[in-house]
């Protein structure tokens, strides 16, 4: 069972989609957002959650206070459990809930064009998409961020780190047992190369 941990969806449950998705754990997710609760980047912020199966990423920023969140699923299936969900979290808030539109779409094809001022990302692909089709999409979302977005990448602790752009900076990696998060931040100076990310 998913549920929101936070905010004024708290406790909301939400659907999952059958199959063709790997929802991120609830341990996972508290880890997530107390990091971003830390560094002040949710509030108000506008939201991109890729490969978002459920939504629950993307949902959870929007029930802690984001200022609008486009979830991006291309399964229909999926997409449309996206949709149930975000009209849940829209009911729980009383006319108070921010924005949240799904794009039934290929991240490519979103990403390709969708407008900046992004200020948080979430990335959280099926472990079996190819580095080369990650580096593709961060390639896409780098133009896409405001100066001090950040961006979370999950993967499975056996996939090789990123292949980070111009643009986005890696900062650390988490481990949670078989899942890793790559953390990231816009680059101040996309001129200068990335240094590589720290483990924690």
């Amino acid at each position: 069972m998913t549920r929101i941990i936070a905010g004024f969806a708290g406790s909301l449950t939400l659907a999952v989609p059958r199959s063709g998705t790997r929802p991120t754990s609830d341990r996972v997710r508290e880890a997530i957002f107390s990091a971003l609760e830390a560094r002040d980047a949710i509030a108000d912020a506008s939201v991109l959650d890729l490969y978002a199966g459920s939504g629950a990423l993307g949902l959870e920023a929007a029930s802690r206070g984001a200022a609008d969140v486009v979830l991006v699923e291309k399964a229909r299936p999926a997409a449309e459990v996206c949709r149930r969900n975000a009209a849940a979290l829209a009911k729980a808030g009383r006319g108070s809930a921010p924005r949240v539109a799904v794009a039934a779409r290929s991240v490519s094809s979103y990403l390709e064009g969708a407008a900046g001022g992004v200020d948080l990302a979430f990335i959280d692909p099926p472990y079996d998409l190819g580095e080369a089709e990650l580096a593709r999409d961060l390639a896409l979302l780098a133009p896409l961020l405001a100066a001090d977005a950040t961006v979370v990448v999950e993967r499975s602790s056996r996939s090789p780190e990123p292949r980070w752009p111009d643009g986005i900076r890696p900062e650390r990696r988490r481990d949670y047992g078989e899942t890793t998060l790559w953390w990231a931040t816009a680059a101040a100076d996309p001129a200068q190369p990335a240094p590589p990310s720290q483990p924690e």
